[in-house]
């Protein structure tokens, strides 16, 4: 007995935890399961007939809100026989067949490496009556193989490689996702023109360590080439990288970046700490003088970038003098935004048993300092560009107060979040017309520390085919290839030829 009614085709929901490279994963989960004929649930759907957690595993209480969510469905799937959950992601390549140990109410358990086989241990779960767990070692098929259904239809992750070859102290995506696998340039640009074909506007390419790209085939500027072919394919306005490691970023990537007009000018490079000690303890193989220098370097070839980052306060051993060495950088780098985290214990992570840990009431109090100091840089950053005129590509979910306020919201090509009046000069509301995915020319008249708002009417208005795909309902969707997996119903009708490449 299923949930779902005779005939009609069962529903899913994903629920996604962690990074970047994990929302896109999540991308591919739906495309698999649309494609193997399951339906995509309403969120208010409080009872779909799978639901997939993909996890992270990189905070402290990461297993805490897995199993507390876990614990919340179970009374849920006892009163709807047929309900199947669904475990991925780093937490389910980590802790692996312990998952349906503490919630044997589980049904399925995959990996980082195997999401392709979603769709078949979900039916061989269901035919066995038993909890089916896959995780394996190494990737089965690069991941953008797979079929891959879009959130955004203006704008996409493509992943550009997938795992990392360093070995920082505190982090455990290496051991988790492997070591790192660079997809050729000619696959990453038919993925792009793919989407480009479908009105996406923007493209962020995406790798645990993305600048160290072309390791795997022996070419140590291959990104820097990477971003100078996105600026030939036509359509494509806006490409954006995350995250670099300083210790990759070679100068031809800064030159890259100046001279391909669609390459924005805003950089995400995470530095940890300021304290050299500190930065030697997490095995991270740069120094913060190397750091600033890429940052000048930035800056000088592009007087305008945005510059992000991440910063872990509380590192096994830092002091107060390594702390207050964090926030000199801080206040030297300059930052537009800061993702700033407390150090979090992850065992089977070197730091995990480093002498030194610091006890919560000091790692919180100097949390709390670099706020302060961050913010009132990012705030100083941001009360820079009050009267300038900005290009803002309108967004869907980045305003919460968008309603209330009359205004839309969007991203300028620096990253930064912008809220923007939508009255005509004549006091006609240009709301109806301004669509997610259009492109809005408007003056900021106030900054905040975190964003920016632009109260007067917009200078400029562009409707796009992104525009067009929001207002019809249209996500884009990169077919792949489905690998033999099972289907649910009636067999898909076949699509129409594109121009964009089918399958990469």
């Amino acid at each position: 007995m299923t949930t779902a009614a005779a005939g009609s085709p069962r529903t899913y929901q994903v629920r996604t935890y962690g990074c970047q490279m994990n929302v896109h994963d999540s991308e591919r989960i739906s495309g698999l399961l649309e494609q193997a004929g399951y339906v995509r649930a309403p969120q208010a759907d409080d009872t779909p007939d799978v639901v997939v957690f993909n996890t992270c595993a990189v905070r402290e209480n990461a297993d805490n809100r897995l199993y507390g969510n876990l614990g919340h469905l179970r009374p849920v799937k006892d009163k709807h026989p047929g309900m199947q959950i669904a475990v991925g992601g780093c937490l389910a390549q980590k802790d692996r067949g312990e998952i349906v140990r503490k919630a044997p109410w589980v049904d399925v358990v995959f990996g980082t490496h195997n999401i392709g086989s979603l769709p078949v241990l979900l039916e061989r779960a269901r035919h066995n009556a038993a909890a089916e767990v896959e995780i394996l070692e190494s990737l089965d098929v690069f991941p953008s193989t797979l079929p891959t259904r879009r959130e955004s239809t203006y704008a996409g992750w493509v992943s550009i490689s997938v795992g990392c070859n360093n070995t920082c102290t505190f982090c455990i995506v290496p051991s988790l996702r492997g070591k790192e696998k660079d997809r050729r340039p000619g696959d990453i640009l038919s993925e792009v023109r793919a989407l480009v074909d479908e009105g996406v506007l923007e493209v962020t390419l995406l790798g645990q360590n993305v600048n160290s790209y072309g390791v795997e085939f022996g070419d140590r500027y291959a990104f820097g080439k990477l971003l100078r072919a996105c600026g030939d394919i036509d359509g494509l306005e806006r490409v954006r990288f995350t995250s670099p490691h300083p210790k990759d970023f070679t100068d031809d990537v800064i030159a890259a970046m100046a001279e391909t007009p669609n390459v924005c000018h805003s950089l995400h490079m995470p530095l940890q700490s300021g304290s050299d000690d500190v930065l030697r303890a997490m095995r991270r193989s740069y120094r913060s003088e190397r750091y600033l220098g890429i940052i000048e370097k930035v800056r000088a070839a592009m007087p305008d970038a945005a510059i992000t980052t991440d910063i872990i306060v509380g590192f096994p051993g830092e002091t107060e003098a390594d702390f207050q060495r964090t926030l000199d950088v801080v206040r030297e780098a300059r930052f537009s935004s800061a993702f700033t985290f407390q150090y979090s214990k992850r065992p089977g992570t070197p730091a995990a048993t480093m002498d030194g840990q610091l006890p919560k009431q000091v790692v919180q109090e100097r949390y709390e300092r670099l706020i302060a100091t961050v913010e009132e840089i990012t705030w100083a950053e941001n009360k820079r560009l009050v009267g300038e005129t900005v290009e803002v590509l309108v967004a869907v979910g980045e305003g919460r107060k968008d309603e209330r306020t009359g205004r839309m919201s969007g991203r300028a090509r620096d990253g930064r979040l912008v809220h923007f009046a939508t009255e005509a000069p004549g006091g006609e509301s240009l709301a109806g017309q301004i669509r997610p995915g259009d492109i809005v020319h408007t003056t900021i008249t106030y900054a905040a520390p975190h964003h920016l708002n632009a109260d007067g009417a917009p200078v400029a208005h562009r409707q796009t085919r992104a525009g067009d795909a929001a207002e019809a309902g249209r996500s884009p969707r990169t077919p792949g290839v489905l690998l033999g997996l099972p289907t649910l119903g009636a067999p898909p009708v076949a699509p129409a030829p594109t121009a964009g490449c089918a399958t990469h």
